[in-house]
């Protein structure tokens, strides 16, 4: 069966989706064309971003090897700005109207984030970049995410990841890995199945947002997945069958 098809959406975008193949840092290449898909992805539709920061620095990383925690989510919400920015050139480069809003007021390089100023920025159908997470160490972009989601009344959280949806093991280590289809909040929280952070998994679940997992490294399958087609796996408040495929 087709999944729905949403109007105002938030797209999760890990900082590694930045780094194409290389081990670390921006790919202007991969983000350029990065940009010309959520470009050709947004028709019709009010669309918000969230990068993450990992491709550059990831705070609990940086924790374990001895940074201060706090500083070093700190760290990690400035590289989430480079990506924001990054991402933002190239999608002006092709006409696509943008701004960046940071949690940590940057007023020489982006906006700062105030609610009412992004929801306006998107019912003028620009593209909204929400930078430095939620502004507060401790917290993931991907609480992030869920956060915004929520203030932006999004109808649903997509989140690109370099696999094909949510599995009941890792699929890169697990050959026989089953994947989901669809699954239910309560599912993925009992199970501990790392879709997202548990706090966002639970505050998409309060808000009754659904999260759709999908391989944003394949090539135009960010318009089909928002079109409803595609392979994901979608997560609700309904208990869905466990689908796999």
């Amino acid at each position: 069966m087709p999944r729905p098809r949403f109007k105002r959406i938030l797209l999760k975008l890990s900082g590694e989706a930045l780094m194409g193949d290389g081990q670390f840092g921006i790919d202007p290449e991969t983000t350029s064309r990065l940009a010309q898909e959520i470009a050709e992805a947004k028709a019709g539709r009010e669309l918000c971003i969230v990068v993450g920061g990992g491709n550059i620095f990831r705070g609990l990383a940086g924790a374990a090897k001895g940074f201060d925690r706090a500083s070093a989510d700190y760290m990690g919400m400035l590289a989430t700005v480079m990506n924001a920015l990054a991402l933002q050139n190239a999608l002006e480069k092709i006409g696509a109207d943008t701004r960046v809003l940071s949690a940590i007021p940057m007023a020489t390089i982006s906006e700062p984030y105030i609610r009412r100023r992004a929801l306006r920025h998107m019912e003028k159908g620009r593209v909204v970049i929400f930078a430095a997470g939620t502004g507060n160490p401790y917290f993931t972009t991907d609480t992030a995410a869920a956060l915004r989601a929520a203030e932006m009344g999004c109808d649903a959280l997509f989140k690109g990841t370099s696999v094909d949806g949510v599995y009941d093991a890792d699929p890169k280590k697990v050959p026989g890995a089953t994947r989901y289809d669809s699954l239910s909040f309560h599912q993925v929280l009992a199970d501990d199945l790392r879709v997202m952070d548990a706090s966002a998994v639970a505050l998409c679940r309060d808000n009754n947002i659904p999260i759709v997992v999908f391989n944003i490294r394949e090539m135009g399958n960010l318009s089909r997945v928002l079109n409803g087609e595609g392979i994901a796996t979608i997560v609700t408040n309904e208990e869905g069958k466990d689908a796999s495929l």
